[in-house]
């Protein structure tokens, strides 16, 4: 019988996402390890290590030195850094979306993975969804679409949410819940080659965004949105008639645990590539920021 070496992970971050989804996955994901973990808070990294049984580092150099693959559950600027590091070390890598908040850090990230080998996926939640699969498989098969549309109300903004964190008042809608979107949008209509953006109040921003193949797709979003405003959508429309994407799920642990083991697959053969990989992490960070170059300038 062969044996299958588990693949040793450490977790980076101890936020509310950190605790809620990516530490429980790594705790129950077959083939991995939760082996450490490093926060900027050391007593909060060694309260969520000792609630999964691994070790907490004080230092980010010891974690990245004592592990196979690195996970993240940080800002996505500290996340670029970091990565950066880990890759040059030969570590694969589990990143949040977006992978950068930069072309450049983007660019720099690809080139650490590609030159030093490593695997990589990046959790676009709904892109381990089986049922968010099956409609993907369901559409792009089918032709004759002519468009997509999507609307985000999200309400990550109003006070008390976990989800308010000075990332994302400073971001936006744009680089929170943009990566989902382009992410569904490219994955049935095609490559994005160019867009339109433009900012309503707040942080509301308003993207067309026009695909390889002709079509064009639209998208409304918002982290400021007051509570029972509505939920996500995003459709394709055309000769097929109108096709609804299922919603993101409201169970994340489960959809990880399936990057996480689809990022084991990946080391254990050693393959680097992924349809959610670091490259295509990068393809959605262009398309963010190419959108921010056009977007009026906010105060505050």
């Amino acid at each position: 019988m062969t044996t299958v070496t588990p693949l040793r992970c450490g977790l980076v971050g101890t936020g509310y996402w950190a605790r809620i989804t990516h530490a429980p996955a790594l705790a129950s994901t077959p083939g991995i390890e939760f082996a450490a973990v490093w926060g900027r808070d050391p007593q909060a990294a060694r309260t969520l290590a000792a609630a999964h049984g691994a070790t907490a580092h004080a230092d980010l150099d010891e974690l990245l030195a004592s592990v196979d693959a690195v996970v993240f559950s940080v800002p996505p600027d500290v996340q670029s850094r970091i990565a950066l590091r880990a890759a040059r070390l030969g570590r694969h890598l589990l990143l949040e979306k977006p992978i950068a908040l930069t072309d450049e850090d983007a660019d720099a990230l690809v080139e650490a993975a590609d030159a030093a080998g490593v695997a990589s996926v990046v959790f676009f939640t709904s892109r381990f969804q089986a049922d968010v699969r099956d409609w993907l498989a369901e559409v792009t098969a089918a032709s004759g679409w002519l468009g997509g549309r999507a609307l985000w109300p999200g309400t990550a903004l109003e006070e008390g949410n976990p989800f308010n964190t000075p990332w994302r008042r400073l971001k936006g809608a744009l680089w929170d819940l943009g990566p989902h979107v382009v992410s569904l949008f490219w994955a049935s209509l095609g490559p994005v080659v160019s867009l339109t953006a433009d900012r309503g109040r707040a942080d509301v921003t308003h993207l067309i965004l026009h695909h390889a193949s002709g079509v064009t797709s639209t998208a409304t979003m918002t982290l400021s949105a007051p509570e029972g405003a509505g939920e996500f959508e995003l459709s394709l429309w055309g000769a097929p008639g109108l096709s609804m994407a299922p919603t993101e799920t409201d169970e994340p642990v489960t959809a990880l645990r399936v990057a996480l083991a689809e990022l084991a697959a990946n080391v254990a053969s050693g393959r680097v590539d992924h349809p959610c990989d670091v490259r295509f992490g990068r393809d959605i960070t262009r398309v963010l920021a190419a959108a921010e170059r056009q977007l009026p300038y906010r105060p505050g």
